[in-house]
């Protein structure tokens, strides 16, 4: 009998944590957008935005809450009675609204920001929990600084706000402090000396100062958190938040490590991360995992050798998994002489070993200088190799086009990480159905 599998509840906190990024603030018109397509991606939960910051963010609060549906809609508010009342005004249309409440724990906040007493702030926390109770059902709080702040004075509050009808405890790492045993450490200590825990959903806030956000996040689900708070791209204060993409990723394909499921639509995550970038004008870094566009990028020979013959050997997911249409092989100088071959049919020539040997020492030298070898250079170059072509041969037949490639990779995908059927190349042409292991040797040595 399969055993059910547990469910994290994915917060996506671009419009607010997110947009805070510098250069990152996005108008009424913007919010609701991308907020359509949060939904489409199927996120639990849209953080709309910080209602008290501006009327303009309120107003999209208020319009994100009125006609998105299907998730929980929350919105921020400071531990005070004027954030909390406009939260709600902002919030009241939504069908399923959640009042977000935030205060600072940490001596280091409570001393030189906030100026109040440990005791202040456990009256405080309590009280605001206890009017956004008497406007909502579902009411978060998070510890501001959680990770810096007295464990045992962190679990008082805790104790608090729970008792004041908080359904959902978020644990901010607010500096990217943390490092994943000892957020995963904390996580375990508030699971078992918590009050009425048993009845509440415990989150996990990560920011990316160290570099270490999603492995914090993934430390905390480990732990028993059930809630994840993460941004598409990652965005967010100064270094950003933990990535949404790659926590989904991490657990789907590594299954046997991480055994959860979302709700997210992993075909949805290029398409929304794109859009985030162009209404923000603030590009993905082409090394990002995921939805970088070097994720599934492949220029080095031995790994377009291994990719043009399976792509198992250099991915660990499709590109379609994750809504990237297919893989690219990047001809530069560190290309071999398999991918160079298959890129010259594409453009319809084929040629022989010393041919291509010819071919491939004008490339690389043509790469050295120039990084990246378009297509036009390539026919200029085959065009002066081999004049008239005595060794070139046009091919007869075409090529699979791209779209009957796209169309291949439309099919259905299993519950494995990367399929394991026959696939096209990261070009779009045909993986040959039987490899001799002789050749597959042979080709490997002679493709780099």
């Amino acid at each position: 009998m399969a055993t059910e599998q547990i469910r994290i509840t994915v917060f996506d906190t671009t419009l607010r944590d997110g947009e805070q990024s510098p250069g990152c603030s996005m108008n009424y018109q913007e919010k609701l957008r991308l907020a359509h397509q949060l939904d489409r991606l199927g996120v639990d939960v849209i953080e709309a935005g910080f209602p008290i910051a501006s009327d303009g963010d309120f107003e999209a609060v208020k319009a994100i809450a009125a006609v998105i549906r299907r998730p929980v809609i929350a919105g921020l508010a400071r531990a005070c009675r004027p954030d909390i009342e406009r939260d709600w005004e902002a919030l009241k249309d939504a069908a399923r609204p959640r009042v977000h409440i935030v205060l600072a724990t940490s001596d280091i906040h409570l001393k030189y920001k906030l100026r109040i007493t440990r005791e202040k702030c456990l009256a405080q926390a309590r009280e605001s929990v206890a009017f956004a109770k008497s406007l909502s059902d579902d009411v978060e709080f998070s510890p501001e600084d959680a990770t810096r702040t007295d464990p045992e004075f962190l679990c008082h509050v805790l104790d608090a706000v729970v008792e004041a009808g908080a359904t959902t405890l978020n644990i901010p790492d607010t500096v990217g402090y943390t490092v994943p045993a000892e957020f995963g450490e904390l996580i375990a200590t508030i699971r078992r000396r918590v009050k009425g825990i048993e009845n509440v959903t415990i989150s996990a806030h990560c920011h990316n100062d160290l570099g270490m956000a999603v492995a914090n996040t993934m430390a905390a689900i480990t732990a028993g958190a059930r809630q994840v708070e993460c941004t598409i791209n990652g965005i967010g204060e100064r270094a950003g938040n933990a990535s949404l993409e790659e926590i989904v990723m991490a657990m789907r394909v590594r299954h046997d490590r991480y055994p959860y499921e979302t709700g997210i639509a992993g075909e949805h995550l290029f398409p929304v991360s794109q859009m985030l970038s162009e209404i923000t004008g603030v590009p993905v870094q082409p090394n990002k995992a995921i939805t970088g566009r070097n994720a599934f990028a492949h220029e080095a020979g031995i790994h377009q050798d291994g990719v043009l013959k399976n792509p198992l050997t250099y991915e660990i997911m499709t590109p379609q998994s994750v809504g990237v249409p297919d893989s690219k092989l990047v001809l530069g100088k560190h290309s071999g002489r398999h991918a160079l071959a298959i890129r010259c049919e594409q453009l319809g020539y084929q040629f022989d070993r010393r041919a291509l040997d010819d071919i491939y020492r004008r490339f690389v030298r043509l790469a050295d200088k120039i990084k990246h070898v378009e297509d036009h250079h390539l026919l200029e170059l085959i065009r002066d190799t081999h004049k008239p072509a005595a060794s070139a041969t046009p091919l007869f037949e075409p090529l699979p086009t791209a779209v009957a490639a796209a169309a291949s990779a439309s099919t259905p995908e299993t519950l494995r990480p990367f399929p394991m059927a026959q696939q096209a190349s990261a070009f779009g042409v045909a993986l040959p159905a039987d490899h001799h292991h002789d050749q597959q040797q042979e080709d490997y040595l002679w493709g780099v």
